[in-house]
């Protein structure tokens, strides 16, 4: 879910009078008349071609209203009881004034939350920085406040910004700082964030932030572009962005990763990790570390982004060892995101299973791409997923492997028709997802080729970040019956978006306007069950430390409902059956029980779990340096759902000698798949 948070790091409220009383500021931003327009057509749009076929009136006003002042202050620290009050007057009042080309409500809260941010600050700069903390008393900050109550009086502010000053001053004492450093480091960070408010926020960007909560109530995919911002959602098509690939947001405090993209200089370094938490952020080789916990997160994206060849260093806290943890840094090199580096790859892996030597063929599969530059040009070389995967297959066929696994593990999707043209690899021919439309229109997506390129023993490998066009191909193969789905339950996007200039709608020749990502397609398998919200439940269920109410589509209230539609003919194949899965279930379960490994797993896992739950921070310095200590103990070899490697060597060709746990399990799996048809 796109999430611009403003409120990111709490603060204290000074009285300007007895009762927190707003002085209206005389530089408050206001909106540009063609917002108006932007945003009436825009709720416009939403109510005749939204998939959801909801309508913007007073319930969902009301939601609207929670969720901007959610989006401006999702900690709870900025605004008070008293300002939430106020804001009541607008919550069956939204949808009327955007229908009339009124946007103002979205300024005039903001108006209150600049005024509150700046008696915060204040208050950091005069009272807190220099403040000298009492790390003997044994008390905690509890760092995600969602179900928290808004503070009432001055009291209840103070408390909590006093925890939050303190959590980080200790944080920077365990870091090896001494107490005139700490209180520097405070001042700098404070000092930045007050600077971004003052100088970069713009009427742009409020517009922007209160569009973009109206479009996500619809779901959490249908998002507004800025003209800016539809620049950069172009860039990222097509690939050309320069950085280091990854896509961030606000997670309270911190800045969270919440995906690696293939091919980027992330993905390849294995040194950062979907929800590891940036806190610094440096240039070059020994530029100053700029502390960015609490920064709005298009000014951390600033600093991550830069030329390609250049370096950046980043300050993090791994997913592993959660809030609790010990920072890491690490360096990368900014580079391009070329497709080549998206592009399907292959192993072989060498197995002795009781007597028999087995050649298993893997291949990595980042995304389901497509050069349609290169494909239009006629050029009969052209890259694509279908093309590079079946070369692959052929090369592993001449080398007479005896099984493969397709491993999608974090394939957030792309190219539909790829998906479709893959599968088709792999049975002779037949349905392979339904596509229905906001006008309630199914159209079914086949492959007609009745040519099979491989026909043998086949395990496809998911976790929580296979998405999409991932879910349509492993679904498939599932329901086919022609392989077995290994790992984690996927994400569960099961929409499909189309982008839409407002330029053909508004003509303002002093203005520019934006675009709209709308969501007006929905996948259903050839069963009829929908990928929404559910995903793919794989066939042998691998130790996950990811839940679906905080990974994934069920984690926002604004998803999609899961739904069926009535099933379309088509043939499942005899390879896989009940009795076939029920084998192998029973052969995993039974390493669980004995193979060293995947029994250190299983505890990992666990343990993973319980760190990213754990959202409360020791104030006490002992109490905080022993869950550092202990974090630390637990990550010498760690892997969240295979997303984490240790070390930069290639992957190796005997699988006994395999660190990817969870690839060497699927592998295992194919094994036994292997010997059960060959008996």
């Amino acid at each position: 879910m796109m999430r611009v948070v403003f409120g990111i790091i709490a603060g204290i409220a000074i009285a300007t009078s007895p009762v927190f009383g707003y002085l209206p500021d005389s530089t408050q931003l206001k909106p540009k008349p063609v917002f108006g327009k932007e945003a009436k057509i825009v709720s416009y749009i939403l109510d005749n071609n939204h998939y959801r076929k909801i309508h913007f009136n007073d319930s969902l006003s009301s939601v609207i209203l929670d969720s901007y002042v959610q989006n401006l202050d999702n900690s709870k620290t900025y605004f008070t009881a008293q300002d939430i009050a106020s804001f009541e007057r607008y919550r069956y009042e939204l949808d009327d004034l955007t229908k009339k080309e009124n946007v103002d409500p979205a300024y005039e809260i903001y108006g209150v939350f600049k005024n509150r941010f700046d008696e915060r600050m204040k208050y950091v700069m005069d009272h807190l920085v220099n403040q000298d903390f009492d790390y003997t008393i044994d008390e905690y900050y509890e760092t995600d406040r969602e179900k928290e109550p808004w503070c009432k009086t001055e009291a209840e502010l103070n408390e909590v910004w006093r925890k939050i000053v303190k959590s980080q001053a200790l944080s920077l004492k365990l870091a090896g700082k001494g107490t005139p450093e700490i209180k520097k480091t405070l001042a700098e960070r404070y000092d930045r964030l007050i600077k971004s408010y003052t100088k970069d926020v713009n009427t742009e960007d409020i517009f922007s932030i209160y569009m973009n909560t109206i479009t996500e109530a619809y779901d959490p995919h249908t998002n507004y572009f800025s003209p800016a911002a539809a620049d950069r959602f172009k860039q990222s098509i097509s690939l050309s962005l320069e950085g280091i690939g990854a896509r961030l947001q606000t997670d309270n405090d911190y800045t969270k990763v919440v995906e690696v993209l293939p091919g980027g200089p992330a993905e390849k370094s294995k040194l950062i990790a979907p929800n590891d938490r940036i806190i610094a952020v440096g240039q070059g080789d020994d530029g100053e570390m700029v502390d960015v916990i609490g920064w709005r997160i298009d000014d951390v994206v600033k600093l991550i982004k830069g030329p390609k060849g250049t370096k950046v260093r980043l300050s993090i806290l791994p997913a592993e060892t959660g809030v609790t943890g010990k920072p890491k840094e690490i360096e990368l090199v900014r580079d391009k995101i070329k497709l080549e580096d998206q592009q399907a790859k292959k192993d072989i892996i060498h197995y002795n299973k009781n007597g028999k030597d087995l050649k298993l063929g893997v291949i990595t599969l980042p995304s389901f791409y497509m050069d349609f530059e290169a494909y239009q040009k006629g050029d009969p070389n052209y890259n694509s997923t279908t093309r590079d995967v079946q070369k692959l297959i052929k090369q592993l066929q001449a080398e007479n492997v005896d099984g493969m696994v397709l491993d999608l593990r974090n394939n957030g999707g792309g190219s539909l028709a790829e998906a479709i043209d893959l599968t088709g690899l792999f049975i002779k021919n037949g349905p392979v997802v339904q596509v229905k439309s906001s006008a309630n229109r199914i159209e079914v997506g086949s492959d007609d080729d009745p040519d099979m390129v491989y026909a043998g023993p086949l395990v496809v490998l998911t976790n929580r970040f296979s998405a999409s066009a991932s879910e349509i191909f492993a679904g498939a193969i599932q329901d086919y019956n022609r392989g077995v789905v290994v790992g984690e339950s996927t994400y569960g996007k099961g929409t499909v978006q189309t982008v839409i200039d407002l330029h053909q709608f508004i003509n303002d020749p002093k203005n520019e306007v934006g675009q709209l990502k709308l969501t007006f397609q929905k996948f259903y398998r050839v069963t009829g069950s929908s990928t929404q919200h559910k995903g793919v439940t794989p066939d042998i269920k691998l130790p996950s430390a990811l839940d679906s109410d905080q990974f994934g589509e069920s984690s926002s209230p604004s998803a999609l409902p899961w739904d069926e539609i009535r099933g379309t003919l088509y043939q499942k194949t005899p390879v896989i059956n009940d009795k076939i899965l029920a084998g192998l279930n029973k052969s995993h379960t039974d390493r669980l029980k004995t193979d060293k490994q995947l029994t250190r797993l299983v505890d990992e896992t666990e343990d993973m779990r319980k760190s990213m739950k754990d959202t409360r921070l020791s104030l006490n310095e002992a109490n905080r340096k022993k869950e550092m200590e202990e974090a630390e103990k637990k990550t010498a070899s760690r892997k969240l759902s295979g997303t984490i490697t240790d070390s930069d060597t290639p992957r190796v060709s005997n699988l006994n000698e395999m660190e990817d746990e969870y690839l060497r399990e699927g592998l295992f799996i194919l094994g036994d798949l292997i010997t059960t048809k060959i008996g």
